[in-house]
C-alpha cells in the first residue's frame, strides 16, 4: 500500500531532551525536599516505562513516600519548559530533511506524542526557527487519551484524525516502549534511538537508524 504519512512519535524523535528532562525532575524533587536524585543510569532504566507521572508514582511507591504526584509532575513540567526556553536545541539528525521530503512528496505529517500540551508548546517555541505547527497535519498531546504509550490509543487517534489506514503510515519512535504503541496499532515503525535509549530492545522495528533519510522509509530492513 502506498505510503501516505510519516508519524513522528515522542518529543525525542525531533530533539534530544532526555538530559533536560532528567534535570527538571531532579530540580522539582529538590524543591519538594524529597531527597531524591535520579542519576543518568537510573533515569535510563526508567525510560523503559512511558510517562513522567508513572515514573514518579513508581519511584514514590518504591521509596514508601507519599507525594502529590500530579503537583510534582506539574512543577517538573514548568521547570522543563523554562530550561527549553533558555536553550537553543537543534533538530536531531535528518529530521529537517525528512520533513521537507514529506512536504515535497505530498505526505502527511503527524506528531503523535502523549506528552503534556505544555511540553508540546515548549518544543515548538524552541524549534520555531526550524519547524512550525503548520508543518504537521496532526499534533497530539496527553489530554487526548486515557492510556499512555505503549497503549496504541494515541496512534489510533492519529489514524482517525488523518483518515488513514495503518498500512499507509510509518511511525518514528525513540524508545522501545513508545515503539510498542505504534506496533500495537499495526503501524510500521522506524527506531530512532534517543541518547538514553541506545540499549533498548527494538525488536519488531522496520529499521534502526542514527540518522533519518528518505531512503529508510522504503527499506526492508528489520
Amino acid at each position: 500500500m502506498k505510503l501516505k504519512a510519516i508519524l513522528f512519535g515522542s518529543i525525542g524523535t525531533l530533539i534530544e531532551t532526555s538530559e533536560i528532562q532528567r534535570r527538571a525532575f531532579n530540580q522539582a524533587f529538590s524543591e519538594a525536599k524529597l531527597g531524591w536524585d535520579w542519576d543518568v543510569e537510573a533515569y535510563r532504566e526508567m525510560l523503559t516505562k512511558s510517562g513522567g507521572l508513572e515514573r514518579i508514582q513508581d519511584f514514590a511507591n518504591q521509596c514508601g513516600t507519599l507525594v502529590d504526584v500530579n503537583q510534582l509532575h506539574q512543577r517538573k513540567t514548568e521547570i522543563f519548559n523554562t530550561f527549553m526556553n533558555e536553550k537553543s536545541i537543534p533538530l536531531r539528525s535528518g529530521v529537517s530533511n525528512l520533513i521537507s521530503y514529506a512536504k515535497d512528496h505530498g505526505l502527511k505529517l503527524g506528531f503523535v506524542t502523549a506528552t503534556s500540551e505544555a511540553n508540546v508548546n515548549a518544543v515548538f517555541r524552541t524549534l520555531s526557527d526550524n519547524i512550525v505547527r503548520s508543518d504537521f497535519n496532526f499534533i497530539s498531546n496527553g489530554s487526548m487519551i486515557i492510556k499512555p504509550k505503549p497503549s496504541p490509543d494515541i496512534y489510533q487517534k492519529a489514524l482517525t484524525m488523518l483518515c488513514l489506514e495503518p498500512q499507509e503510515c510509518i511511525a518514528i519512535e525513540d524508545t522501545a516502549i513508545s515503539m510498542k504503541a505504534a506496533l500495537a496499532a499495526n503501524i510500521r515503525c522506524i527506531a530512532f534511538p534517543g541518547e538514553f535509549a541506545q540499549e533498548n530492545d527494538f525488536n519488531g522495528a522496520k529499521s534502526i537508524t542514527k540518522k533519518l533519510t528518505p531512503d529508510i522509509l522504503h527499506s526492508n530492513e528489520g
